[in-house]
C-alpha cells in the first residue's frame, strides 16, 4: 500500500502549526547568501561502550552547518557500522545532495526532501543531518522551538532511561552509582554472562530496568528463558531479543512472554512497521535509521495506527541530534535519549535534563548552542 508523506504527517503539523506566517514565507521564496558545511567530529565516550556485537572508546559523528539570510541551522549524522554506513561515506554522501540543499526552498522542506533523498541512497543518517539542519533552520527562522512548530506540548516529555553497556560487574555497578539521578535505566546484555551482569545491576539498585538484547540471542528457546528470568528481575520490556529476519521466531517469543517486546534493529523506516506489528509490541525510532525528523513522525503515526508502542532512541550523539528527538518526544511512550549524556566532549549545549526527564528551552529551533570552545 502507497503511503502519502503528506497524508502521515497531516497539515496541521507541517504548515497549521506555525500559522498563515509560514505558508506567505514559502510563497515569497527569499534566499540569501546560502552555505552548507560539513565537518566530522569525535565524540569520545566517557566509559568503553560496549554491546553484543561491538566495543568503541569514540564514535566519528559528521556535523552539517547551514546558513541563509544570517540565520544558521545544524544537524548531525551518527553514522553506524550495523548499517554500513561510515564518517567518510555520510560526508560524501551529503555532498552529493548540496546542490540540490543550496538551490532549494528550506521553508518547503517536505517537497525539498523529496529532492535530496534521489540524490542520496542508502544513507540513512546523512538524511537525518540534513533533514535536522533544515527544520532547525526553518524554526530559527520563523522564531519557534519545533515543539510549538509541531504543535505538541513539551510538558508531555517522557523520562529518559539511562543506559548502561556491557562490563565486568564491578564497572557495571560504577555505572549504575554514577546513574543515580536517572529513574529508569537501560542495560545492555546479548552475552553468555547476560544473568551476572543484571545481578550485578541489582545489587547496586532496584530501580526499573529495561534490557536491550541488540540481536545478541540467537535461539528463540534461550531467549525465552531469559526473558522469563528478567521479568522476575523487575524489567519492564526487552528490545530485540532476536536478530532482526527472525520475525516468525520473534512472534511466538511474543506469545509465551509478559513483558512488551520493542523491535529496534528490525525497523529502520516506516516501510518496515506493517509486517512487524503482529510480531513485536512496539518499535524503536531512531532519527539516524529513519532518515531525520520527517521520516520518524511518519513512524509514529503508522505504528500508532496498527496498535504498537513507540520508543524513541538514538545512537552515541551530541546534543543536536537528541535535541532533534527530544523535540517530538512527546508523542511517544518510552525515551532512550542519553547519546550525549555518555560522551565526555559535547560540542553543543541544549535539551536538559532533571531527575531523568528531558528539558526542553524556548529557543527557536533545536535550541542548541555552541560550547565555547569546542
Amino acid at each position: 500500500m502507497e503511503i502519502s508523506r503528506r497524508a502521515l504527517l497531516g497539515a496541521s503539523v507541517l504548515a497549521g502549526a506555525a500559522g498563515p506566517g509560514l505558508m506567505r514565507a514559502g510563497q515569497r521564496g527569499a534566499k540569501g547568501p546560502t552555505r552548507l558545511e560539513v565537518s566530522r567530529k569525535r565524540l569520545l565516550l566517557r566509559h568503553t561502550w560496549t554491546i553484543s556485537r561491538n566495543s568503541s572508546d569514540f564514535k566519528d559523528n559528521v556535523l552539517v552547518r547551514l546558513e541563509r539570510d544570517g540565520i544558521v541551522g545544524w544537524g548531525e549524522a551518527a553514522p553506524n557500522v550495523r548499517y554500513n554506513q561510515s564518517a567518510e561515506q555520510t560526508i560524501a554522501a551529503i555532498e552529493k545532495a548540496k546542490s540540490v540543499i543550496e538551490a532549494g526552498d528550506w521553508l518547503h522542506y517536505v517537497d525539498l526532501r523529496e529532492q535530496w533523498e534521489r540524490a542520496i541512497s542508502n544513507q540513512s543518517c546523512a538524511c537525518a543531518a540534513l533533514d535536522i539542519a533544515i527544520l532547525d533552520w526553518v524554526g530559527r527562522k520563523l522564531n519557534v522551538p519545533l515543539y510549538r512548530l509541531f504543535g505538541l506540548d513539551e510538558s508531555k516529555v517522557p523520562v529518559t532511561t539511562f543506559s548502561i553497556g556491557i562490563d565486568t560487574p564491578d564497572v557495571i555497578k560504577e555505572k549504575v552509582k554514577e546513574a543515580r539521578d536517572f529513574p529508569v535505566l537501560k542495560i545492555k546484555v546479548g552475552t553468555e554472562n547476560d544473568a551476572q551482569i543484571v545481578a550485578a545491576v541489582r545489587e547496586a539498585t532496584n530501580r526499573p530496568l529495561r534490557v536491550d538484547a541488540n540481536e545478541g540471542w540467537r535461539d528463540k528457546e534461550q531467549a525465552l528463558k531469559k526473558i522469563q528470568w528478567l521479568q522476575k528481575m523487575g524489567v519492564e520490556l526487552i528490545e530485540q531479543p532476536l536478530p532482526a529476519a527472525m520475525i516468525e521466531e520473534t512472534a511466538w517469543l511474543k506469545e509465551r512472554v509478559d513483558i512488551p517486546i520493542i523491535a529496534d534493529e528490525a525497523v529502520k523506516g516506516v516501510g518496515d512497521i506493517p509486517k512487524l506489528a503482529g510480531a513485536y509490541d512496539g518499535i524503536n525510532i531512531k532519527l539516524m535509521k529513519a532518515g531525520g525528523i520527517q521520516e520518524a513522525m511518519r513512524m509514529i503515526h503508522v505504528a500508532r495506527a496498527l496498535g504498537l508502542k513507540i520508543m524513541l532512541g538514538c545512537m552515541i550523539e551530541s546534543s543536536v541530534a537528541i535535541a532533534a528527538a527530544a523535540h517530538i518526544s512527546p508523542l511517544v511512550d518510552y525515551a532512550d535519549l542519553d547519546g550525549n549524556l555518555l560522551i565526555s566532549n559535547d560540542p553543543f549545549t541544549g535539551v536538559g535534563v532533571k531527575n531523568g526527564k528531558l528539558i526542553l528551552n524556548d529557543q527557536p529551533g533545536l535550541g542548541v548552542s555552541e560550547r565555547p570552545g569546542s
